[in-house]
């Protein structure tokens, strides 16, 4: 498996040669062997892709995501044909029994709110109010408890006027941050041989990635921890190379450190095994209070 997160952000042309992805800009040129490739980040509307390189790429199961001409992603390679997928399988998942989903939702949002609380607390914030909110949270969240608790975080975290509905930097980032999770969590799905247009909560048609959607949950707070000591007026590259490289971060996963990227394949693999095959489910996602402010050098 991969390990580097490469973003292009640049002039460029990429393409491939001898088991490498070649990247040429004004400033020379640079060799990346495919197999360290973990995410590949094209956000540069000048950059141009080969198919051979998209096609080895996708061979080794590296997500390449596209941004938009605000540079946000807009888009992401989806494998047509993972190994691993089976009509048995696809069978199970259109069929995932009720009350495992009811289940697994239900420890998603607990978990969630657990973090988010425990985000609240690295920065001094008073947690009592969605403590309460934790403990009327139901089977399923019928109620709705997540809802309620992301309107009154958002607001503890950042300040009273702070809405996710605008579009103020904060906002920008925080989306940006997102969308990497729900790409890499694509990315798992995928590889684990299920379609990421069928989720247990997100059923909307517009959404290829309803699965992914709904297994990120707890991993949101993630972005928000990072973020919230931030002081800036721009989604700078700096700030976006940095909340790619969040996916290098060590949290802990059921009582073991381990960076991100594989918690979430880990976790990932666990809620789906519970899902077809019923199998207890342990799912705690801990944050740790170190996390990295500087993007790392694997940027190009």
């Amino acid at each position: 498996m991969g390990w580097r997160n490469v973003i292009i952000s640049q002039h460029a042309k990429l393409s491939y040669s001898a088991n490498n992805m070649i990247v040429q800009t004004f400033e020379g040129m640079h060799q990346i062997p495919i197999a360290d490739i973990y995410i590949l980040i094209v956000e540069s509307n000048q950059a141009v892709i080969t198919t051979e390189l998209i096609s080895q790429l996708n061979n080794t199961d590296v997500k390449i995501v596209f941004s938009d001409n605000n540079h946000e992603p807009c888009c992401e390679t989806v494998n047509y044909y993972p190994n691993n997928r089976s009509l048995d399988k696809l069978e199970k998942q259109y069929n995932w029994p009720s009350s495992r989903v009811n289940v697994l939702w239900t420890k998603i949002i607990n978990n969630k709110i657990i973090n988010q609380i425990n985000v609240l607390r690295i920065y001094n914030h008073d947690t009592k109010s969605l403590e309460n909110e934790l403990g009327k949270l139901e089977l399923g969240d019928t109620s709705n408890r997540e809802a309620v608790v992301a309107r009154k975080y958002f607001m503890l975290l950042f300040d009273k006027k702070f809405t996710r509905r605008d579009f103020s930097p904060m906002n920008a980032a925080l989306n940006y941050g997102y969308s990497i999770l729900l790409s890499t969590f694509n990315r798992s799905i995928v590889l684990n041989g299920y379609l990421t247009e069928i989720g247990i909560h997100h059923h909307s048609d517009e959404n290829n990635f309803n699965l992914g959607s709904d297994l990120m949950e707890p991993f949101r707070p993630i972005v928000d921890y990072w973020l919230a000591n931030k002081n800036f007026y721009k989604l700078t590259p700096d700030i976006k190379f940095s909340l790619v490289e969040l996916l290098n971060v060590e949290i802990i996963y059921n009582g073991k450190t381990m960076l991100l990227n594989n918690a979430i394949d880990k976790y990932t693999s666990d809620c789906l095994k519970y899902l077809t095959t019923g199998k207890s489910i342990k799912m705690e996602v801990e944050l740790i209070n170190e996390v990295p402010n500087n993007a790392l050098n694997s940027n190009v």
